[in-house]
C-alpha cells in the first residue's frame, strides 16, 4: 500500500490554468496527422487523423478531407469507425479506402463529386496495401489466404456433451508466431484485384510464398510489380527478396531481380518504362544502407544510381515528370525529404516529416505527391505532433492544420535541446537531445534522467514526445542519445555494433552524462537512468558496469542473448549479423555480450518492467533480471503490463502506466530538496 500511495501521491492534476506542465491524461488529447494522400490535381488531401479514445483506450484512425488552401476542413465520411489506406484513382474523382468494422475490415469507394460512399468487398480477410489501376477500372489490394493448421493426429470423437480439453496445437513453420500479432495464423498474402465498382475479387498470386509491401501496377495495366521471396528455401533466406511481375490475364508470375539481398519497393515511372526499386547486396551484417535502382520493366538494365549519401531511402517516389524522384531519409535525428534526378544529384526538399509514433523521439513520416508537382507532407517538431502540410520543391512548407493548439498553447513543455560532444571511447561526435523541466533556471540544479533508445538500429530526434515531455513535467532534465549503432549518421557508425553489442555504445552514453555534468546544472549524485527493447538491455548494461546511477528502470530487456535468439519472435535474425555463428557454435561471445553475465556488479536499485504477451523481448528476459536481484537482495519490483505486446505503449492507458511507475519507482529515491 506505500507504494501505491507515492505513486498517485507526486503526479500533478492537470488544472485549467494556462500555466501548467504536460500531465499524463493530456495523453488522451493530444492528435497527430498520417499518410496524407494528394489529389492529382493538387487540390485536395485527404489524411489519417489519429487520436486517442479514452473510453475504448486505444488509438483511433478516421479519415479527414482539407483543400490546398486549408479553406474546406471536414470529415471523409460521417462513420465513426476506424478508416485508414486511402488512395486517390487516377482521374482524382474517387478515394479507396479500408474500413473496420465488425467482422474484420472492407474497402469502400468515396466519389468526390456527390460525397457519397459504397462498400466494395465482403472479404473473410482485412485487405492490405491498396492500388488503382491506370485506367480507374480496378483496385488491386493484398490479403490472407488461410490454410488450415498443421496436424500430427486425428482425435479420437468424444462422446456428446463431454467436455475435454482444447486439441495441442502443432507447428511445423520456421515464422510462426510475430509480436503484436502472437500466433500467425497459417496462410500465405496474395494479391487481388476487384472492378472498382465492386463485384468479385479474383487472386492474381497464389502458392505457399509471402508477398510483402506495395505493389505497382504497369502503365498498360497488364502487369503488377510487387516484393516477395520465391525460391525454395525462401524461410531460411530470410533477409532476401526479389521484385516480380504477375500478368493480370494469364497470371504468369516473372522473376525481375535475382541476387543475395532485399529489393524492394518497386515504383514505376510515369511513362512506363523504368521501374524504381531499392535494396543492397547484403553483407550479413548488423545495419545496411538502402541504395536506389532502376531496371526495365522486364528487369534488364539494372543499375544503380549513386546518390553518394550514405543514408537509407525509403517511401520513394517519381517526379510526375519522370526525371527524378523523391524519398524519406533520416540525418542526424532528423527525418528529411530528399529528391534526386536519375545522375544521383540528391537535393534536401524539407526536414522535420513524422511525428506518428505519438510516444518516443523515433522517425517515421511519409508524403505523396500530385501530378502538377505539390506535396504533402506530415512535419513535427518537439513542439507538437505530426501535423499535414503542403510545399512545392524549392519552396518552404505551409502548414495547413494545427490539431494541437487547444491543447498545448496552454501547457508550458519543456525545452527541447540539441547537444553533441566527444566519445571517451574513440573521440567520435556524438548526438543527444536534453529536455529541460517547464520553467528552467540555468542557475539551479537538477536530476538527470537518462532515456535510451531502442532498435538498437533506429535514431530518436527533435520530434514531439509525450513520454519524453512526463518525464520533464516532473522535474527531470531528460538526455535521450543517438550512440553508436544509432541509424541517420551512416553505414560505418550504424555497423560499429557488428559483433560488439553492447559495447562501446556504453561509453558514448557516460560520455554524455559526464558532458552534461561539466555544464553545472546537474546534481552530479541524482541520476536516473531507462530505456526501452535496446534501451532496456543498455539500463541494465549501465548499471551492471557502474554504481552511479541512484535508481534504474529496464523495460523489456534481454538478458541473455543466448535464450532471446532461440525464442523471441525474431529469433532467426541475429546469428551472424549480431554474434558470430549459433548460440551453440559460439555460447562465449553470447554470454561476454549478455547483461546477465554482469548481474553480479549490480548494487543499483532496479525496476523492471515488460507485456505479458510480448514476444519480441519475452518476459522470461525480465523476470532473469528481476529473480537475480531478489537472489541478490537488491531493492527491485518487477511491473507486468497485462495485455501488452512489445510496444508497451500502444494503448493510451499503457503508456501512462509505464512513465508513472518509472516516475513512481525514480521518486523514492530523489533526495527532498530534488522534490
Amino acid at each position: 500500500m506505500k507504494f501505491t500511495f507515492i505513486l498517485l501521491l507526486f503526479i500533478a492534476i492537470p488544472t485549467l490554468s494556462q500555466d501548467r506542465v504536460f500531465g499524463r491524461m493530456d495523453v488522451f488529447e493530444l492528435e497527430w496527422v498520417s499518410n496524407p494522400r494528394i489529389s492529382p490535381d493538387g487540390n485536395m488531401i485527404v489524411y489519417q487523423r489519429g487520436s486517442m479514445d479514452v473510453m475504448k483506450d486505444r488509438r483511433v484512425s478516421r479519415l479527414w478531407l482539407i483543400s490546398r488552401d486549408g479553406k474546406k476542413h471536414q470529415k471523409l465520411t460521417s462513420d465513426d469507425r476506424s478508416e485508414s489506406q486511402a488512395v486517390w484513382s487516377p482521374d482524382g474523382t474517387r478515394i479507396a479506402f479500408v474500413t473496420s468494422t465488425d467482422n474484420g475490415s472492407e474497402i469502400f469507394v468515396y466519389w468526390t463529386e456527390t460525397a457519397k460512399t459504397a462498400r466494395l468487398t465482403q472479404l473473410e480477410r482485412s485487405p492490405r496495401n491498396l492500388a488503382w489501376s491506370p485506367d480507374g477500372n480496378h483496385i488491386s489490394f493484398t490479403k490472407l489466404v488461410p490454410e488450415a493448421p498443421p496436424s500430427l493426429v486425428k482425435p479420437p470423437k468424444k462422446p456428446d456433451g463431454a467436455e475435454w480439453a482444447k486439441h495441442p496445437r502443432v507447428e511445423t513453420r520456421f515464422k510462426h508466431e510475430a509480436d503484436g500479432r502472437g500466433y500467425i495464423e497459417p496462410g500465405y498474402s496474395q494479391i487481388f484485384v476487384i472492378p472498382s465498382t465492386g463485384g468479385t475479387p479474383r487472386a492474381l498470386t497464389s502458392g505457399k510464398y509471402p508477398i510483402s509491401g506495395d505493389h505497382s501496377w504497369s502503365k498498360t495495366g497488364d502487369r503488377i510489380f510487387f516484393v516477395s521471396n520465391r525460391k525454395k528455401d525462401w524461410e531460411y533466406d530470410f533477409r532476401n527478396s526479389e521484385i516480380y511481375s504477375v500478368n493480370t490475364k494469364s497470371l504468369e508470375i516473372t522473376a525481375l531481380t535475382n541476387r543475395n539481398g532485399p529489393d524492394r519497393s518497386p515504383v514505376v515511372s510515369p511513362d512506363g518504362n523504368t521501374i524504381a526499386y531499392t535494396g543492397y547486396d547484403d553483407k550479413v551484417q548488423t545495419y545496411q544502407v538502402n541504395n536506389l535502382y532502376l531496371m526495365k520493366p522486364d528487369g534488364s538494365g539494372k543499375k544503380i544510381v549513386p546518390l553518394n549519401l550514405d543514408r537509407s531511402i525509403r517511401n520513394i517516389e517519381w517526379e510526375p515528370s519522370g526525371k527524378g524522384i523523391y524519398f524519406l531519409y533520416d540525418d542526424k535525428g532528423n527525418t528529411k525529404l530528399g529528391y534526386t534526378d536519375l545522375k544521383g544529384k540528391v537535393e534536401e526538399v524539407t526536414g522535420n516529416i513524422g511525428g506518428e509514433g505519438v510516444a518516443r523521439p523515433y522517425g517515421g513520416g511519409s508524403f505523396s505527391l500530385s501530378s502538377n508537382g505539390w506535396i504533402a507532407l506530415n512535419q513535427t517538431r518537439p513542439e507538437y505532433p505530426a501535423e499535414l502540410a503542403v510545399m512545392t520543391k524549392g519552396g518552404s512548407p505551409s502548414l495547413l492544420t494545427d490539431l494541437n493548439s487547444d491543447l498545448l498553447d496552454y501547457i508550458d513543455l519543456g525545452e527541447v535541446e540539441e547537444m553533441w560532444y566527444k566519445s571517451s571511447h574513440d573521440e567520435r561526435d556524438i548526438q543527444g537531445w536534453i529536455v529541460k523541466p517547464p520553467n528552467f533556471d540555468p542557475s539551479g540544479k537538477y536530476p538527470l534522467l537518462v532515456e535510451n533508445h531502442g532498435g538498437p538500429v533506429a535514431n530518436y530526434g527533435d520530434r514531439f514526445s509525450p513520454e519524453m515531455q512526463l518525464y520533464a513535467s516532473d522535474g527531470y532534465v531528460v538526455f535521450y542519445p543517438n550512440p553508436r549503432g544509432s541509424t541517420s549518421y551512416g553505414e560505418e557508425f550504424g555497423n560499429l555494433l557488428y559483433h560488439n553489442y553492447p559495447g562501446n555504445d556504453y561509453d558514448d552514453v557516460m560520455s554524455g552524462v559526464d558532458e552534461l555534468i561539466k555544464r553545472g546544472f546537474i546534481h552530479e549524485d541524482s541520476l536516473f537512468v531507462t530505456g526501452g527493447s535496446a534501451g532496456g538491455i543498455m539500463t541494465a548494461w549501465i548499471i551492471g558496469h557502474n554504481n552511479r546511477f541512484r535508481s534504474a528502470a529496464v523495460v523489456k530487456p534481454i538478458m541473455n542473448w543466448m535464450s532471446k535468439t532461440l525464442v523471441a519472435d525474431n529469433y532467426y535474425g541475429y546469428a551472424n549479423s549480431r554474434f558470430p555463428g549459433q548460440p551453440w557454435e559460439n555460447p562465449e561471445d553470447y554470454l561476454t555480450f549478455s547483461p546477465i553475465t554482469y548481474v553480479a556488479n549490480i548494487t543499483t536499485p532496479t525496476l523492471v518492467m515488460v507485456g505479458t504477451e510480448d514476444r519480441r523481448t519475452p518476459p522470461y528476459e525480465a523476470k532473469m533480471l528481476y529473480h537475480a536481484l531478489k537472489l541478490r537482495k537488491i531493492e527491485t519490483a518487477f511491473v507486468e503490463v497485462w495485455g501488452s505486446y512489445h510496444f508497451i505503449a500502444n494503448r493510451p492507458s499503457q503508456l501512462i502506466t509505464k512513465v508513472d511507475h518509472i516516475l513512481a519507482w525514480f521518486r523514492k529515491y530523489r533526495k527532498p530538496n530534488e522534490e
